[in-house]
């Protein structure tokens, strides 16, 4: 199994990686300036007391007691000399000597040396004083900081060395990064106690919205989550509020639709069941048989409507109804439809008007929209008031077309209304007029509507009229438009 780490983990784990890689940066960086900076002052300090001493030795060895066998290197050996060296070597912390033009040391500030100064050093002297790092192709016993200038005396040419010992160097870095050390210490721990509590904080969200969703995978939908003071997570806490809110009205639509199917089914099941054993075992006489075999096929066929109703509205909304959209005039399956109920209008004398226009262009699949208007139209002959009216109303506005079927009659209440497309939804009027019907045609109908792109409302005043508009598109359009507009 793949190892995993909390995000907590990792959030933590990376912030103090980069506080801890930014000190070590900023330590090689205060190292690097520390280092330069220590060079650099002794670099000036050697140059500036070389080229004083250069100058001071001369003045010592004129002032220095003369003989007749005084030689310019025993001057430069006088005891006035060497208290200029050990001047300058005190004002250094170093050393400093004097050697002759071919390179051996003729006067000291310390001990004695011993040995010979290479040409190639003695060569790049000049009356100016010179720095370099080095141990002088192994004149000195170690790598130093040295600096040299040439200058002469009687005639004769010699030079002057100080130098200063590195460790004097490795010493003062060393105190800058044990100060560096403990200062890292102390502000890392600071630091990484702050980053723990804020990560923490930022964390708790999502170990929160965690617990949601588990709580939501297990059927709980009730729990909602706060607002949070950061965007992102606000945006995100009430995208999972929406969701579980949606997640529990389709819960609620599914228990509803089980127990409503559960119900138109056990309904005409029980009658037919009930009918068929009263044949059977002759409870009810023979001469009463084809009455109650009518009774049964009605019951037959209305199960067989709820199922064709169910499946129609499956395929649906599960997307395996492929449109075949064609442009045709909307009166003629309004036409046919109204002649399929010619009998029910004439039994009710209900007046049909709004049909007297030029053809109502749609772009629309034929036979659906042939079933939205066979069950529009049964839904108002079968609410209409004896005497009353059915009145179509067409309006188009640029590619989409609104067509509206009102009827005249009892209408439906305020409270009604949001509910009339609800699945087996039926009004307490409609259960004593409507004994066949399943509840579901108004639902289809909104299926199919929104299927082409289109919008289904319904508007009604109580005791005057019931009205169903939906708009259709009358020429074909691309998905893109077709998404919008949905």
């Amino acid at each position: 199994m793949r190892d995993t780490k909390s995000i907590f983990f990792k959030y933590f784990i990376i912030c103090a990686a980069v506080i801890l890689i930014s000190f070590i940066c900023l330590g090689a960086v205060l190292l690097l300036v520390s280092s330069q900076y220590f060079a650099g002052e002794k670099r000036d300090l050697l140059i500036t007391n070389v080229s004083n001493a250069a100058e001071e030795v001369v003045d010592a060895a004129n002032s220095a007691d003369r003989d007749d066998n005084s030689t310019t290197v025993s001057l430069m050996r006088s005891e006035n000399v060497k208290d200029v060296l050990k001047s300058h070597a005190q004002s250094i912390g170093g050393e400093v000597f004097i050697t002759n033009e071919q390179g051996y040391p003729i006067s000291y500030s310390g001990d004695v040396l011993a040995g010979k100064i290479s040409d190639d050093i003695l060569d790049d002297l000049h009356q100016s004083a010179t720095y370099f790092s080095s141990d002088m192709d192994g004149f000195l016993t170690s790598e130093r900081h040295v600096s040299g200038i040439s200058f002469e005396y009687g005639g004769d040419s010699f030079f002057l060395f100080a130098d200063i010992t590195l460790s004097e160097q490795d010493s003062y870095i060393w105190n800058i990064m044990q100060i560096f050390l403990i200062s890292m210490v102390m502000v890392l721990a600071v630091v990484l106690i702050i980053v723990y509590i804020a990560t923490e904080k930022l964390t708790a969200p999502i170990k929160e919205l965690a617990e949601t969703a588990s709580m939501i995978g297990t059927g709980n939908f009730s729990h909602m989550l706060p607002e949070y003071d950061t965007t992102e997570f606000n945006t995100l806490g009430n995208a999972f509020n929406d969701m579980a809110v949606s997640l529990n009205n389709y819960d609620k639509m599914r228990s509803s639709f089980v127990a409503n199917v559960s119900h138109e089914l056990r309904t005409p099941m029980t009658s037919i069941g009930g009918f068929v054993d009263g044949i059977l075992d002759g409870t009810i006489p023979p001469n009463e048989e084809k009455k109650y075999l009518r009774i049964i096929s009605s019951e037959v066929q209305r199960l067989t409507r709820l199922v064709r109703s169910m499946l129609n509205l499956a395929r649906i909304e599960s997307g395996a109804v492929e449109l075949k959209s064609t442009q045709f005039s909307l009166i003629e399956p309004i036409v046919d439809t109204l002649v399929t109920f010619e009998s029910r209008l004439e039994e009710k004398n209900i007046d049909v008007r709004g049909l007297d226009v030029d053809r109502v262009i749609v772009y629309a699949d034929n036979d659906l929209i042939h079933q939205v208007i066979y069950n529009l139209l049964e839904n108002a002959i079968k609410f209409v008031d004896n005497g009353g009216y059915i009145e179509f109303g067409f309006d188009t506005h640029d590619n989409m077309t609104a067509v509206s079927i009102k009827n005249s009659g009892e209408g439906l209440s305020q409270d009604e209304l949001p509910q009339v497309f609800d699945r087996f939804y039926k009004t307490d009027e409609s259960r004593g007029k409507d004994q066949s019907g399943v509840g579901l045609g108004l639902n289809i109908v909104r299926s199919i509507v929104k299927l082409h792109g289109g919008k289904i409302m319904v508007r009604s005043v109580k005791g005057e009229y019931t009205e169903f508009v939906f708009t259709l598109p009358n020429r074909p359009v691309s998905k893109e438009n077709n998404d919008t507009k949905r």
